[in-house]
């Protein structure tokens, strides 16, 4: 069959406005990880602790002898603080390999080399893990609240605490900022994103194990700021109201979570090239 020449074309197609090609690369990894069935099932056991909260802000707003298990401000940072397990396990499936998989195939010479830059390539990769962070930390978090204003009937409790829909929101973005850059910082350094799964892992459990240690030593918690998930910890407490679990100053932990987010960036930085410089 003759192929005949039509000469050059003008592209037609639709072109994505300078700054959002990030877009492209979040919306083709939640895609990618949405048509998995166990990361299904992952997050659907995820969102058990919201069903057996909801049933009690239920039993407590209509079953008088249940009144002593009604809601308060604590219980929401309660709730997040159960929601840490699969916070956990849900940045090791994701983000383990959201950039080794691109390094193990050489797939960032291919990325950097359209019209995207370096920093809509980090971004791009870092929305896929905080959207699903936020899904199974402020999305239930804030439903809970919905809950609680629709079983009482008023909205009494909102308004006693009207602090909660900020420290809500801002502690679920925080977490899932520091949580992605970290992960992402660490997949950047190796070619096997399950490697990148056990480093993460051991580093987590490796800190809560030295500040084990240390408290027992000096007796006290002040030096709560070893371990990446007290920081996070502590910094909530304060945004929710409730009494600090460390005598940690929670400026030194968001010091320390910033130096941490800071370090991330500049491994990104350095790691995230399109062609590997070897020094």
């Amino acid at each position: 069959m003759p192929i005949h020449d039509q000469g050059y074309r003008r592209y037609t197609g639709t072109r994505m406005p300078r700054g959002r090609t990030w877009a492209v690369i979040t919306t083709a990894g939640l895609r990618t990880l949405l048509a998995q069935r166990q990361f299904l099932a992952l997050l659907l056991l995820s969102w058990l602790p919201f069903v057996v909260r909801a049933v009690q802000i239920y039993a407590a707003a209509n079953l008088p002898q249940m009144a002593f298990i009604a809601p308060t401000a604590e219980t929401f940072r309660q709730f997040l603080d159960q929601q840490d397990v699969f916070v956990f396990f849900v940045t090791v499936y994701v983000g383990a390999g959201l950039i080794a998989n691109d390094r193990r195939g050489n797939a960032l010479q291919i990325y950097l080399s359209k019209p995207l830059s370096r920093a809509e390539y980090v971004f791009g990769k870092m929305a896929i893990l905080m959207a699903f962070l936020l899904l199974v930390t402020w999305v239930p978090g804030m439903l809970l609240l919905f809950v609680q204003v629709s079983f009482a009937g008023s909205f009494d409790f909102l308004l006693d605490n009207l602090h909660l829909f900020p420290a809500i929101t801002l502690f679920s973005f925080v977490q899932a900022a520091a949580v992605s850059a970290a992960m992402l910082a660490l997949s950047s350094l190796s070619n096997s994103s399950r490697f990148v799964g056990i480093i993460y892992a051991g580093l987590m459990f490796f800190s809560f194990a030295l500040f084990g240690v240390l408290r027992a030593a000096t007796g006290g918690s002040s030096l709560s700021w070893v371990a990446f998930g007290n920081n996070l910890a502590q910094i909530g407490d304060v945004m929710f109201r409730v009494p600090p679990r460390f005598s940690t100053p929670w400026g030194v932990s968001l010091a320390v979570i910033v130096a941490l987010m800071a370090v991330s960036a500049f491994i990104l930085e350095r790691r995230v090239r399109g062609v590997e410089v070897i020094a």
